[in-house]
C-alpha cells in the first residue's frame, strides 16, 4: 500500500457566502474545495436536496472513495447493491469502484457534505450538470467526460427499485 502526502502550503478555508452555489432547489450544490486547491488529498461539496430530490444517479469511480456526511433530513444511499437511509449525524463512505448513488428520502430534504479522496478536479463537472439543467448541453454529454472527472455511470436495480 502506498502512501498519498498531499502538497498544498496554505490552509483552505471557504466561507459559505464566498461558495460558488450551482442549480438551485430542488437540487443545489456548493462547490467548497477541489483537488487544485488541497493539493489531491480531496475535493468536497455540500448538496441539498428539497421533496425527496435525486441527487446523483449511479455510478462508481476507479480513483476515489466518496464519504457522505448527512448534516440535515434523511437521504437514501446506494452502496453496491445495497440502499442505505442516513439521518442526522450519519456517515457512509464507497470505496473506490463501489457503485452508489444518493437521493432525499421521499417526501424529506436532505443536507449533505460530500467528499471524494483523493481529490478529483469536480467543480468543472458539477458546472456541466448545469449547463444540462439549462438546456445548454445534452445529458449525453456526461458519457464524453466520464474518464476525465472520474465518474462512470451504470444501471442499478436496486436503486430503481428504492426509488420507484
Amino acid at each position: 500500500m502506498s502512501l498519498f502526502v498531499p502538497k498544498f502550503d496554505e490552509s483552505v478555508i471557504v466561507r459559505e457566502a464566498e461558495a460558488e452555489v450551482v442549480g438551485r432547489a430542488p437540487t443545489t450544490v456548493r462547490l467548497l474545495a477541489d483537488s487544485s486547491r488541497t493539493g489531491g488529498a480531496l475535493s468536497t461539496q455540500r448538496v441539498t436536496l428539497t421533496a425527496g430530490a435525486d441527487g446523483a444517479k449511479p455510478h462508481w469511480h476507479d480513483n476515489s472513495a466518496e464519504m457522505f456526511f448527512l448534516l440535515d433530513g434523511a437521504a437514501d444511499i446506494l452502496s453496491g447493491e445495497d440502499v442505505v437511509t442516513a439521518g442526522p449525524g450519519d456517515l457512509v463512505i464507497v470505496p473506490p469502484g463501489k457503485p452508489h448513488a444518493f437521493a432525499a428520502v421521499p417526501g424529506a430534504d436532505a443536507d449533505l457534505l460530500i467528499v471524494l479522496t483523493p481529490g478529483v478536479e469536480r467543480f468543472e463537472y458539477f458546472r456541466h450538470l448545469q449547463r444540462i439543467a439549462l438546456g445548454e448541453a445534452t445529458s449525453e454529454s456526461l458519457l464524453e467526460v466520464q474518464e476525465l472527472y472520474d465518474n462512470h455511470f451504470l444501471k442499478s436495480e436496486a436503486w430503481d427499485a428504492r426509488r420507484r
